[in-house]
This record gives structure tokens, sequence and C-alpha cells, in this order.
């Protein structure tokens, strides 16, 4: 069975769902009492209420069920900024991941694999000559400019440390920009939920929290929910993995052009109209070479069949 924290959750979803279709059984952990959701009524689901801070009440799943992976995708950051005090916000974060990993060795699960995020690339750009694709072993900063990123850091670093003093089988993976069903339907990073979920109820996108890259020339490397999933679940399930950090997207730039012509491909009438022109710095994807060769995975979602699947999703009467 593999436990996955944030199981109910965007992410860990799509990753339950792909779990399930190869075969294995998943328990899922939250904070809220514990109900099977209707997706997955009458599937190898187990749900459990756990605070993750509390060490007893994690080890004593391992007493009710047989544990063999580890899948953590539960925040593991002082999260929303301000709702704690500086200390306790860090406490938490960092107590969360550590009984995790406490967990997992008392358990001897046969992999830990750990969230982390694209935002760990934040200030690379400098020291890499011209635009392209990022691969994992790019030296990084020791600097962050926002709490994820940065607590995100801390937990590679830490998993690292623990692999090795543990023997802990500990993987780590840098989730890309991530859209689709379950998800937010507004990001501060890149337009397109905006643009899909405006073409779906007729309306204009409201574009006013997004932060940056709101032009047609401006792009990201955009993943597919149910792909990032599965890219998750094969690498949890996956035999000897020949590294410890890979990279969770889809390997490629997709423009906010792209995004817009595949709207409107199926919604003539969309009211998608963004700004000619991009940002003047450079643009960068994640590079999947690690995650392809070593599990095989390609995603099945190109630009036009996401868009698509979205506005289907959300035409059906589903929020987030």
């Amino acid at each position: 069975m593999i436990l996955i924290t944030g199981g109910l959750g965007f992410i860990g979803t799509h990753t339950t769902r792909t779990l399930l279709d190869l075969g294995e059984s998943c328990l899922l952990v939250q904070r809220r009492p514990a109900v099977v959701p209707e997706r997955f009524a009458g599937e190898a689901v187990v749900v459990e209420q756990a605070d993750l801070t509390d060490e007893s009440a994690l080890l004593e799943l391992g007493k009710r069920h047989e544990i063999t992976g580890i899948v953590h995708l539960a925040g593991s950051m002082p999260w929303p900024p301000g709702a704690y005090e500086p200390l306790e916000g860090a406490d938490k974060a960092l107590r969360s991941l550590l009984n995790v990993f406490r967990a997992a060795g008392e358990w001897q699960v046969a992999r830990v694999g750990v969230a982390s995020t694209i935002g760990v690339y934040g200030g690379v750009t400098g020291q890499v000559a011209g635009e392209g694709a990022l691969k994992e072993d790019v030296p990084l900063p020791m600097t962050a400019g926002h709490p994820i990123p940065a607590f995100k850091k801390i937990g590679e670093l830490l998993g690292d440390h623990l692999a090795g003093t543990m023997g802990l089988d500990v993987v780590n993976y840098r989730i890309g920009a991530i859209w689709g069903p379950l998800g937010h339907a507004a990001s501060p990073f890149f337009p397109a939920p905006q643009l899909v979920h405006a073409a779906a109820r007729g309306t204009e996108p409201d574009l006013s929290t997004l932060r940056g890259g709101g032009r047609l020339g401006d792009g990201i490397d955009l993943c597919y929910a149910e792909d990032c999933g599965r890219a998750i679940a094969l690498l949890q399930v996956a035999g000897r993995l020949g590294h410890r950090t890979y990279n969770v997207a889809s390997g490629r730039l997709t423009t906010n052009e792209e995004v817009v012509a595949a709207i409107r491909k199926l919604v003539p009438d969309a009211r998608a109209d963004l700004p000619e022109g991009r940002d003047p710095a450079p643009a960068f994807w994640l590079d999947t070479t690690r995650l392809r060769e070593d599990t095989g995975f390609e995603p099945a979602y190109d630009t036009e069949r996401a868009v698509a699947g979205y506005l289907a999703w959300l035409r059906a009467g589903n929020e987030r």
C-alpha cells in the first residue's frame, strides 16, 4: 500500500488515480475528517485523518496498514504566508517532513517520494547561457525569493542527507507548471487556467492576479495534471532509479499563443485576447531526459488535447 500525503489534493488525486490503474492500493492522509471521495468509491483506497506534525498519529497508521511506499505531496512549508509566527511556521513545516522520514524508516518502505518545485530554479537564469532546458544537475543558488522554493530546497537537502544516513531510497520531484482538472482556476504565474475557465463560461478572463507572463509570446513548461500524476506514479513504482532528483514536467515550452489557438479551435468566439510580445528575459523549460529514460514516461497531452480535456471537464459542471 502506498501512503500519499495530500492524496486528495490537486496533484495527489491524479497521482492516486494512476497508482490505482497500475494495480497499487493507496492510503490517503489528510487533516480533515476521513471520507473516501465518490471518485474513488469501491476502489483500493483508504482515507485516514492525521496531522503530519503529530509523530505518534502518523506512526499509528503503520500499525493498521502495510505501507510499502510514501509519496509526500502535502505542503512542507509555513503556508499561507503570515498564518504562523516565523519560528512556529518553520517548525511545523520541518517537523512534518521529518516525521515522514521517521515513518519511512520505521516501516522500512521501498521508496519515499517528496514533492519539490520548478521554483527551486529561480535565480539560475544568470548562470545559463541563452534559452533552453534546465537539467537537474544545474547548480542552484542558496537563496529564494518565496517561502515555497526556500522550503523545497531545504527539503531536498534534508532528503539527500537522510537517504545516505538512514539508507532510504528518496526521490525528489521538481514539479513544473501543472494545470487541469481540480487545479486552481487562476494562476499567478501563467494565464492558461484563467483563459480556459473563461472560455468555458463565455466570459472575459480575469488576469488581475497574474504577476507576469501574460503576453502571447510568453511561455512556461505547462504539464497537464494527468501527465503529472502519471509521472509521479511511475517514479514511485519504477525499479532501481539512477537519480535522486527528477524534473516532472512536459519537457517543452508552451507559449500563451499556443494555448489561445487551442482554445479558439474549440471556442471560436472565446475572449482570449492577450497583448503581443513577450518578456525580454530568457525563457526556460525543464529537461525531462532522466524521467523519460528511467520510467518510460512520455506526455499524453499536447496543448490541444489538454485544452479539450479541461474544457470538457468544466462543461460537465465540475469546478475545483
